[in-house]
């Protein structure tokens, strides 16, 4: 199930392998989505407030799994379109040490400073009792995340996006099935909510692990050289994802930022808000995975020196991602008050009134996001996370400047925070086509005299 993008049809390529992507992760969201449709339609306002903000912690603390994995993933798709076996296993084995490592101290610190999150994200008191007892039980799944991501980003690196998609969905049917039987039938509450979206993650964790060492003996024999890696494979995959670690850090430390601020408002507008933000995420899911396919199939052919499918590739991405981000955008503005509706009872006016207003000033942009993840996506498959890093601080350092200072405004208040959003998208969308056409013009980003990684 192995796909090579470095020959056919360019855009079919690309969306062969994007489907399948763009699906697993649309699952992957049901995590987070069942515990708060679940949470708030039978447990009120204030549980969907602590199980949303505890998924902007979760968000973040997560992002650096998964920045690591992206970026290791770019260095196996260049080995593979390259064909170099030797050093693809040396890559597995050196992003797997690093990866593992960083899981454990991660879980370490998470526990270490639960009760010191409250303060840090501004959480009322009614709301953190349910809060902490939620993530007392969600940091447990951290291990499966690492899991899961890993061995995800190997097989998608090869061109298999089927199996994780596969394995994503049997957890994600699990999830929602769990969720109704603790929250519903036993009556345990945002506990039970947690259990289930852990139990869950291991599933998935384990699982597409124990798939991919069995079908691929590659992996194996990589994974058994983790006690003999050189300090030259781990500095190599360091090299692309440890940046690739700090753009997802960055971008998710800065939604936590906003997160706290979004917290001073109140239990009304933390609920809005854990509302509109999950059908934020699945609006514009779609476009972020096929920005991650794109990666894939530009670090493939950067890998094999095919410059001239790079730029055809180039061209054919932005026009299929910015018409559907016309069309979700329609969708979402349209039927904002409806997709409140499936998350927030009808009781709570305000919580849905509000959700609305987000959702219409978000979703009227989708555009802006969708090329922003595309540029991500480029930067990161030709070993320039850096650029990345760049276009990531100023979407969210405008994000958080204007979020802070137009909400202090009393006849702006929290309008400043959801409009903060497409301008700060727009800026590195302008910052990254730029460098983008100053770098074609001036020495050609594509020059393939020297792979990132000779």
């Amino acid at each position: 199930m192995e796909k090579d993008m470095t020959k056919g049809p360019v855009m079919r390529s690309m969306l062969l392998f994007a489907v399948p992507l763009i699906l697993g992760n649309l699952l992957q969201q049901c995590y987070n989505v069942a515990d708060t449709l679940i949470v708030g339609k039978c447990l009120g306002k204030h549980a969907l407030a602590a199980v949303g903000s505890s998924f902007a912690l979760m968000t973040f603390l997560t992002s650096i799994l998964l920045g690591l994995s992206m970026g290791s993933s770019a260095v196996f798709s260049i080995y593979f379109g390259s064909r170099n076996e030797e050093k693809l296993k040396e890559s597995v084995s050196a992003s797997f040490v690093l990866i593992a490592a960083l899981t454990f101290v991660i879980n370490l610190i998470a526990f270490a400073c639960l009760d010191e999150i409250r303060f840090f994200m501004k959480v009322p008191k009614e709301v953190w009792g349910g809060m902490r007892q939620y993530l007392a039980i969600i940091f447990c799944g951290i291990a499966a995340i690492f899991l899961y991501n890993f061995f995800a980003s190997f097989l998608r690196a090869i061109g298999n996006s089927i199996v994780p998609l596969a394995f994503l969905g049997i957890s994600a049917v699990l999830n929602i099935a769990l969720d109704l039987w603790f929250v519903l039938r036993l009556n345990l509450g945002i506990a039970g909510a947690a259990k289930a979206t852990v139990i869950s993650q291991y599933v998935s964790g384990a699982g597409i692990a124990l798939y991919a060492l069995w079908r691929y003996p590659m992996l194996r024999q990589s994974l058994a050289g983790c006690f003999r890696i050189q300090a030259s494979g781990i500095r190599e995959i360091a090299g692309f994802s440890i940046l690739t670690c700090i753009q997802q850090s960055v971008m998710n430390l800065g939604i936590l930022m906003v997160q706290g601020l979004v917290n001073s408002f109140g239990p009304t507008i933390m609920a809005a808000f854990a509302a509109a933000v999950k059908i934020d995420a699945f609006a514009y899911m779609p476009v972020q995975d096929f920005g991650n396919a794109f990666s894939t199939f530009i670090a493939q052919n950067y890998g094999a020196k095919k410059e001239s499918r790079i730029r055809a590739g180039l061209r054919d991405a932005l026009l299929a991602s910015s018409a559907f981000s016309i069309l979700v955008s329609a969708l979402v503005v349209l039927f904002a008050r409806p997709l409140m509706g499936l998350f927030v009872s009808q009781k709570e006016a305000a919580v849905i009134w509000e959700g609305v207003r987000y959702l219409r000033i978000e979703g009227v942009f989708y555009c802006g996001i969708g090329c922003l993840f595309l540029l991500y996506g480029l930067y990161r498959a030709i070993g320039k996370p850096g650029i990345s890093i760049l276009l990531t601080i100023l979407s969210l350092g405008t994000r958080i400047l204007l979020s802070y200072a137009l909400s202090s405004i009393s006849s702006i208040g929290v309008l400043g925070i959801w409009w903060s959003v497409p301008i700060g998208w727009f800026l590195a969308d302008a910052a990254g086509l730029l460098f983008y056409m100053r770098s074609k013009k001036k020495t050609g980003l594509f020059a393939m005299e020297k792979s990132p990684l000779q």
